[in-house]
Formats: structure tokens, sequence, C-alpha cells
């Protein structure tokens, strides 16, 4: 075998782990769950065995969370400041709302497509 032979016998599909990974699952069998206590990720995957324990996240997660939400509440903005015309206490309520529920739902979410990134490039963390 070559060297050239070995690199694409080990490339991983990309795009099903990156599906596996926003849906919270292992990024190897999509059955297992990926993370316990909200960000933690399980040390292996309970239904194949694939050791997860050396993927590190870091702020990547985060960045993206705020990447998209940010994008999210400038049209949110644009669209109920033009259409309601709210006062400003009310506005920042909403706003307020809207960020902090995207925020929570999407954190996880970014964590398990970093996760499911770094396996399929076999990256093992930083």
């Amino acid at each position: 075998m070559t060297g050239m032979d070995v690199l694409q016998q080990d490339q991983r599909e990309l795009k099903p782990a990156l599906l596996k990974g926003l849906r919270l699952r292992c990024p190897n069998c999509g059955e297992g769950k990926l993370l316990h206590s909200y960000l933690k990720v399980y040390d292996g995957c309970s239904e194949c065995g694939q050791e997860l324990h050396h993927q590190r996240a870091d702020d990547g997660p985060a960045y993206l969370t705020i990447l998209v939400v940010g994008h999210i509440l400038g049209f949110a903005l644009h669209i109920v400041y033009t259409q309601l015309r709210p006062d400003p206490w009310t506005l920042a309520i909403i706003m307020s709302v809207i960020t902090a529920g995207a925020s929570l739902a999407m954190l996880p979410r970014m964590k398990g497509l970093v996760v499911a990134y770094q396996w399929a490039k076999r990256m093992h963390g930083f």
C-alpha cells in the first residue's frame, strides 16, 4: 500500500458525521448520545464503543453560536421594529428572550457539530 492509499482508506464521510453531530448523536454510528449534562462529551459511545474522551471543542461552539444567534437577532430586530414599532423596553425584552432562547438551544448543537467535525477529520481534539 502506498501513502495515498492509506490516506484514502482513513478518510471519513464529513456530511453524515456533521448531521449526526447536529442531532447530538455519535458521529460514528448515529445511535448513541454524544453529550450529557448539557455540554459534557461522553467518554465513549454506548452503542458502538467509539472513544470520544479526547475530543475537545474549547471555545469553537461558543463562537459559532454567537455568529448564528447574532444574525438571527439582527433579522428579528429589523422585523419586530419595522412591523410592530414597540416601545424600547418591550423591544429589549423581546430581543433578550430571543437571544437567550436561541443561544441555549444552539450551543449543544454547535458543540456536537465541532466534535463531529473533529472526529471526521481525525483531529482528536487540539
